[in-house]
């Protein structure tokens, strides 16, 4: 078998020199929030000139790109690794919870990078979609597997999707089992969801990151401060909500 291939002198550099732009870039952001990175500032800070910034970023944009998609990425590690393991649904779905949370108290800015405001004057690229649906796509994995283990129960008194809302359902569904059998290498395409239950799962995935910004942009100091207990109780609830019981 042949051994992997070191990376060059130069390439370790350029690695190395790429960490600190980017470790520079998130300071920014602690500072000045996404709409005020500059690159020229970045440069500026590390003791580069401009032109030596733009051969590793172009632009703003391509800056703003690479720490979305780091953001994404360390934010759908969380997950994963929660979720990982022979827990029953339910736990798994509310650990979930927890570990975005916990992401996201942690590291703030980035969280308001992917989940505040859209930065004016950016459109996030096609490179961002597939680190953006890790996180959906472990709460899906859940349900999946629930409904395959028989941890699933529907709620016979909850309203039925129908009409457009049911057609838009079908439609997530397909496109979330094109993106989980992405994902894994030759696998095959993964079980749609029936409606009902993808609807719910979207309708918590709402309340997940509603609860997360209130909590952060300090909707809840002077009621609910620390969150702690409501958040628990919230993340019960939706596993109830969702029909894992």
């Amino acid at each position: 078998m042949t051994p992997p291939r070191t990376a060059t002198a130069r390439e370790r550099a350029r690695a190395e020199l790429t960490r600190e732009i980017k470790e520079e870039a998130r300071r920014q952001l602690a500072a000045t929030g996404a709409d005020g990175l500059s690159l020229r500032a970045v440069a500026r800070e590390l003791g580069m000139v401009s032109s030596a910034l733009y051969r590793y970023y172009p632009s703003r944009d391509d800056l703003l790109t690479a720490l979305i998609i780091d953001a994404y990425n360390a934010l759908g590690d969380a997950a994963e690794r929660a979720i990982a393991g022979p827990a029953a649904a339910r736990e798994r779905w509310i650990a979930a919870w927890h570990a975005v949370r916990g992401w996201a108290r942690s590291n703030p800015h980035e969280y308001a990078l992917i989940y505040g405001s859209p930065v004016p004057g950016y459109r996030a690229p096609e490179a961002t979609i597939g680190p953006a649906a890790r996180v959906p796509l472990a709460f899906v994995g859940i349900i999946r597997g629930a409904l395959a283990a028989g941890e699933f129960t529907a709620d016979s008194e909850a309203l039925s999707v129908t009409g457009a809302l049911a057609d838009q359902a079908d439609e997530l569904s397909a496109a979330l089992a094109r993106s989980a059998a992405a994902r894994s290498t030759g696998a095959a395409e993964s079980p749609g969801i029936a409606p009902d239950a993808l609807v719910r799962a979207v309708i918590a995935w709402a309340q997940l990151f509603g609860m997360i910004s209130f909590e952060l942009f300090g909707q809840f100091v002077g009621s609910f401060e620390p969150a702690d207990a409501l958040f628990a109780h919230a993340a019960a609830q939706s596993a109830a909500f969702v029909g894992l019981r």
